[in-house]
C-alpha cells in the first residue's frame, strides 16, 4: 500500500515528525496533529491530544497513526507527564479503536531501560564493552518519563491483544534536531552530565539515531502488515551497539543505513 496509505502523525511539529515529513512524504498521504501548526504537512490541525473529542474527527479514514506527541525530557514532572504522555497515549488508541484505525506505531524509549545504561555507565559506552540489551529483558525505567513510555508499551499490548490493533514500539536512541552525531550536549539535569566530553562522544556513537534511520523505521512498521505486535529498539549502525537491533532487522527487514563516527 505503499504510496497510497493515510498516516496521521501527532507530534509532527517535533524533531522526529519533521524527519517523518522529510523522508516519508513522497511515500505516503501524510497529516499531522499536534498543539502547533506543523511545517511543510499539507494537512495539519493545532489540537491538544489529550483533548479525546478534540482529535477524533483526524482519526477518520486513517491506516496507520504514528504516535510522537510527548513531553520528550527525562526531567518531564509528574504533571506534564500525566497529561502529555499518559493521557494522549491513550486518546490515540482510543481514537484509534472508535475509528477502526488498524496500526499504531508508538514512539516508546530506551528509557524503559535506563538503569542498564545507567549502572554500566561510563563503560558500557566502550567498544570493547560486551553487553547488549534486547526486547526480553526486565523494565527498567529510569524516570517517570521511562515509566510513561512502559505504559504506552503496556497499553499497546491490551489494544492489540483486546481490539486487534496493530501495535509497534519503538525504543528510540538518540535523535538529533542537528542531526549531529558528533554533538556531545547532553539535557541539562541528566545523570550524564558527569561524563567527561570524551565519554559523551562515546555515548553518542552508540546511541545516535539518524532521522533517515529513524523514518525508515516508522515506514518499515507501517508496511509489517503481518505484525500484530513488536517492542525494538531504534539506533544506526553504530560503532557500539548496546541495544540489540537483531528483532527490529528480522521482524521488520529494517536495516539502518547510517552510522555514528568512530
Amino acid at each position: 500500500m505503499a504510496g497510497t496509505q493515510r498516516v496521521l502523525v501527532t507530534g509532527g511539529a517535533g524533531v522526529i515528525g519533521q524527519a517523518v515529513w522529510t523522508h516519508l512524504h513522497d511515500r505516503y498521504e501524510l497529516s499531522s496533529i499536534d498543539r502547533v501548526e506543523a511545517p511543510n504537512y499539507a494537512v495539519s490541525h493545532a489540537v491538544d491530544v489529550a483533548d479525546l473529542n478534540a482529535i477524533l474527527p483526524h482519526f477518520e479514514g486513517i491506516e496507520s497513526v504514528v504516535h510522537l506527541a510527548a513531553s520528550p525530557s527525562v526531567q518531564t514532572p509528574w504533571d506534564d507527564i500525566l497529561h502529555n504522555n499518559l493521557i494522549t497515549t491513550y486518546n490515540v488508541y482510543e481514537a484509534a479503536r472508535r475509528q477502526n484505525v488498524p496500526a499504531v506505531v508508538f514512539a516508546s524509549s530506551n528509557h524503559t531501560i535506563g538503569f542498564y545504561e545507567e549502572d554500566g555507565m561510563p563503560q558500557i559506552y566502550e567498544l570493547d564493552d560486551p553487553r547488549v540489551y534486547d526486547h526480553t529483558v526486565e523494565l527498567r525505567p529510569d524516570s517517570l518519563y521511562g515509566v510513561s513510555k512502559v505504559y504506552g508499551e503496556a497499553l499497546g499490548r491490551y489494544f492489540q491483544e483486546r481490539f486487534e490493533i496493530r501495535s509497534y514500539n519503538l525504543r528510540i536512541g538518540t535523535v538529533r534536531a542537528d542531526d549531529d552525531p558528533r554533538d556531545p550536549s547532553v539535557p541539562t539535569g541528566s545523570f550524564w552530565l558527569d561524563l567527561t566530553p570524551a565519554q559523551k562522544y562515546h555515548r553518542m556513537r552508540a546511541t545516535w539515531l539518524s532521522k533517515r534511520d529513524c523514518a525508515e523505521l516508522i515506514a518499515a512498521c507501517i508496511e509489517a502488515e503481518h505484525v500484530p505486535f513488536a517492542v525494538v529498539y531504534g539506533i544506526s549502525n553504530n560503532p557500539r551497539q548496546f541495544w540489540d537491533l537483531s528483532h527490529a532487522k528480522e521482524l521488520l527487514n529494517w536495516e539502518p543505513r547510517d552510522s555514528a563516527p568512530v
